[in-house]
């Protein structure tokens, strides 16, 4: 088959940009990040990540696949097995018969992966593209070439248990339509964006989400300092080390938010772009103030300044997606 990989930033939103550019349809990561409405942010305390409440900055994985697929009205494939003998099967049909095909997979049973770079993630997606002997020919967005991988590690890493285990997971398109309405996709995407980030009751969800964030650092005991180091470095690792992170995917989406104000011809989205940056930017600064005061650095200044920092990001944030909701609601 004749494929280009491409490198990306994030695994879900790349695969699909590849996806749909090897169909026809050329798609950049932050125009298929942006199109799906995958940026969100969540504080879930009932959710547990070594003992730490879950803080997501995106939608749950297979959000964009299936978001994106329907708003450009393609035609999704996909099968999950209980069988990983026929889960091997099929994607090897599959690849006979010349198909790309998207692949859910753990990321610690990959052996292409740096050993320092593994851990138990099972909701990382990849490409299959072809097979020789006992290899497979993968496009995993992490890297920037190709790579090859032995069978038995890829059924492993398929069938890995546990949390958001994928069962095998394989999907491909059909069916891509290479003509499409950019000024409705953008503007159905960014008002459910907005939405999601402004638009949800719960506490924990979106920009509540973020406040409420903000509350429970100020709340922090502060003489049970190993306890708040912890914490801090949880968020941290959160926001900049588990996959693109939340300055990351605001970045991503700034850039989605550029890319399409300059195919709408439309100066309100890249200053919009502008104004995501300078919020991405804060939410760096923020993981900084976090990280100097668990060293001990800023420890005399207590945690409110850090409160503040995340306090003033998500008044930022409201203020800008509201005005982006007003300006697809003018739109319509």
């Amino acid at each position: 088959m004749s494929f280009n990989h491409q490198q990306s930033a994030h695994c879900e939103s790349g695969v699909m940009s590849s996806l749909l550019t090897h169909a026809g349809l050329p798609m950049s990561e932050p125009m298929a990040f942006g199109l799906s409405s995958a940026l969100a942010f969540a504080y879930l305390p009932l959710v547990k990540l070594s003992g730490m409440p879950l803080i997501a900055y995106r939608m749950p994985p297979k959000h964009i696949i299936k978001t994106l697929s329907k708003r450009l009205g393609v035609r999704l494939h996909t099968a999950t097995f209980s069988d990983p003998q026929q889960g091997q099967e099929a994607l090897d049909r599959a690849l006979e018969q010349g198909r790309l095909v998207g692949l859910q997979s753990s990321v610690f049973w990959l052996p292409y992966f740096p050993p320092e770079m593994r851990f138990h993630f099972n909701a990382h997606n990849l490409l299959a593209y072809g097979r020789e002997d006992d290899e497979y020919l993968l496009s995993d967005p992490v890297f920037e070439e190709p790579v090859r991988c032995a069978t038995d590690a890829l059924q492993k890493a398929r069938f890995a248990k546990g949390a958001l285990a994928a069962k095998g997971l394989l999907y491909w398109l059909d069916d891509v339509p290479l003509e499409q309405d950019w000024q409705a996709l953008v503007r159905k995407s960014i008002l459910s964006t907005s939405r999601i980030l402004d638009g949800m009751p719960l506490p924990w969800i979106g920009i509540r989400g973020i406040a409420h964030l903000a509350k429970k650092i100020n709340a922090l005991d502060l003489n049970a300092k190993k306890y708040n180091r912890l914490y801090l470095t949880h968020i941290v690792r959160m926001q900049e080390e588990i996959g693109t992170g939340g300055a990351g995917f605001r970045f991503m989406y700034a850039s989605f938010l550029q890319e399409a104000g300059m195919l709408l011809a439309d100066e309100r989205l890249q200053s919009a772009a502008q104004e995501l940056t300078l919020i991405g930017d804060q939410w760096r600064q923020f993981a900084l103030l976090c990280v100097k005061h668990s060293r001990g650095k800023d420890a005399g200044l207590g945690l409110q300044p850090i409160a503040q920092a995340l306090q003033a990001i998500a008044q930022q944030e409201r203020t800008l997606f509201k005005g982006l909701a007003l300006w697809a609601k003018q739109r319509k």
